[in-house]
């Protein structure tokens, strides 16, 4: 038995090094056109007073951001605290205009946010077990977003829809969340999570977008 076990061992070797070489694939596997990841993201969409059909506020920022040119504090911001009136800021926010110029036609071509200016910004992300808070200082303002009470950390994976690309990452949904714009404290409406979209304010601690 033992000698007949060897015998079949051997053959099965010598026919698998004779075979042609397969190239691995993974099943529904498809080419990525553009991605970014990134590391500690304080993200906040909301509104200022009820009633608005669309956010004027987004303060969407992470520590780090990761692209295929290189990597750099990065993020988006819109305020508009008057709906009726031009933004007072809004565009891409970035510590390197180059990779800034990145985000619009590659990540999110076809969406309002394509044609975003990049503006120069300082970004800052403090963070801890229990809390988050993102520092942002562009367009001549500075913003601070406080999220606190954090939830344990969840995963997410949300395939494309609203948005043209994939999102998967974890993150921590705050109990709480405060704002100020140059010191003044605003009062900001979050609305409630989309069974799509996700949390309208988050932390998430690492993600990624790809499409």
């Amino acid at each position: 038995m033992l000698l007949r076990a060897l015998l079949c061992t051997t053959a099965l070797s010598l026919s698998l090094m004779a075979a042609e070489p397969v190239a691995a694939t993974a099943p529904g596997a498809a080419p990525v056109s553009a991605w970014m990841s990134w590391e500690a993201g304080v993200d906040l969409i909301g509104f200022t007073k009820p009633g608005l059909t669309a956010p004027n506020v987004i303060l969407h920022v992470a520590r780090m951001v990761h692209t295929p040119i290189g990597s750099a504090p990065s993020g988006v911001i819109l305020w508009q605290p008057d709906p009726d009136a031009p933004p007072i800021a809004a565009g891409f926010i970035c510590t390197d205009p180059a990779i800034g110029a990145y985000f619009g036609p590659k990540v999110f071509a076809g969406t309002p946010f394509e044609a975003m200016p990049v503006l120069p910004a300082k970004i800052t992300v403090e963070t801890s077990a229990t809390k988050a808070t993102s520092t942002i200082v562009a367009a001549g303002h500075t913003f601070v977003v406080t999220m606190t009470a954090l939830a344990p950390l969840t995963a997410f994976d949300r395939p494309i829809g609203p948005m043209p690309f994939r999102q998967v990452g974890v993150e921590q949904i705050p109990g709480s969340v405060t704002v100020t714009v140059d010191g003044k404290a605003i009062e900001v409406i979050v609305p409630p999570a989309d069974p799509v979209a996700g949390a309208f304010a988050t932390f998430a601690t690492t993600g990624l977008y790809h499409r």
